[in-house]
């Protein structure tokens, strides 16, 4: 069996292949840890092999690994649909968001971002694929929302995050990816950041401009949701 470390290894030389076939610099894209479901002993084991930044997607689960980490100087990444209830949490106790929808969660997240932490960093995921099951702004209502975003005071937008309908082709991959592309570019605000990309489609995300790519599966296996 491989170990988390033989796994991060793997997915480390496929990035590393990635952006050098895109003709991007080296070390332009970052791997984002997808941790959901999976006990903090395994986070552990990802931090021994090099890994910082865990996205997590059940506040619960979230909160309670960071306690049991709280030994580990660890980047926390909130990557999973917002309730209102769970705005003031998620300000105190993450470094990033990449899932805010809506205004109404950037401005509470925003009042309830504690004065004595850095500005919090903002992704508008934005359903690209128009897919009524997912979260995600309207293409069509981003630009209103990211200027409205980037004027709050405790929040700082860096840029987009999708999760397209998942596909085997490479051609609809990068359509949806380049899409998300050319929706930042249109923005005219100051990002640098697009959070695309998972175990399945990391190549095509980084050939269209990826900077973060959210792996789970690759690194620490299948899920099990029984516990969730």
């Amino acid at each position: 069996m491989s170990t988390i470390a033989d796994n991060i290894a793997l997915v480390s030389s496929r990035i590393q292949a990635a952006t050098a076939a895109a003709g991007r610099p080296e070390n332009s894209v970052q791997l984002l840890a997808v941790s959901k479901t999976k006990p903090a002993q395994a986070l552990r084991e990802a931090y021994a092999a090099g890994l910082r930044d865990f996205g997590e997607n059940y506040l619960q689960e979230a909160l309670s690994k960071q306690l049991e980490l709280a030994d580990l100087p660890l980047i926390w990444h909130f990557i999973g649909p917002i309730q209102s209830n769970k705005t003031r949490a998620i300000a105190e106790h993450f470094d990033w968001v990449h899932s805010v929808d809506r205004l109404k969660i950037a401005q509470r997240l925003s009042e309830q971002r504690p004065a004595e932490l850095p500005p919090l960093n903002i992704c508008i995921q934005v359903n690209v694929s128009g897919e009524a099951s997912k979260s995600g702004c309207n293409p069509a209502d981003l630009p209103a929302l990211a200027e409205a975003i980037s004027q709050l005071p405790r929040l700082h937008l860096r840029g987009l995050m999708a999760i397209p309908e998942p596909t085997e082709a490479r051609a609809e991959q990068d359509a949806a990816f380049a899409a998300v592309q050319t929706l930042q570019a249109s923005l005219n605000l100051p990002l640098d950041t697009l959070s695309m990309g998972m175990s399945h489609d990391l190549e095509s995300a980084i050939a269209q401009g990826a900077t973060w790519v959210r792996i789970g599966t690759a690194l620490f296996g299948a899920r099990d949701y029984s516990q969730s």
